[in-house]
């Protein structure tokens, strides 16, 4: 089964963005360890990170028409993007909601807001990179 791993704004620049907020791994070390992941579970797991909304959208526009499962970590557009509640509300697939932080608990009051969680099967937040395993693993047993 393939499965989309979709990441949004910032995120690669993991390992030097806030790493007291997101740790000290690199978005490249993130890919590779959702490949690995994704390949123990007999997934095909593609990885890709953008900083352009409308990327993010045309993705999961195609995931919807494919019928792919996807992991998301929409970053900071979880929180305000009416074109990703659109896009989200049309996958068929599941859709698992990742954040390496908590953002229900970060001090920032717009962060507890999501426009992603009503469409997923799944959110995870603050189990740092190992949210996106546990997202991998849940697709897996579906």
């Amino acid at each position: 089964m393939k499965v989309l791993v979709l990441n949004g704004p910032n995120l690669g620049r993991l390992g030097k963005r806030q790493p007291e907020i997101y740790g000290a791994t690199t978005y490249a070390d993130l890919a590779a360890r959702c490949e690995r992941w994704g390949a123990d579970l007999g997934l095909e797991v593609e990885v890709r990170q953008t900083n352009h909304e409308g990327d993010l959208i045309d993705w999961l526009n195609a995931a919807a028409d494919e019928a792919t499962p996807v992991v998301l970590n929409a970053g900071a557009w979880t929180h305000y993007s009416y074109a990703l509640w659109d896009a989200c509300a049309q996958l068929v697939a599941p859709l698992v909601e990742v954040h390496i932080s908590a953002p229900s608990q970060r001090p920032e009051q717009w962060r507890h807001t999501s426009v992603v969680s009503p469409h997923a099967a799944l959110v995870i937040e603050g189990e740092g990179l190992e949210g996106y395993r546990r997202g991998l693993e849940f697709l897996a047993a579906t």
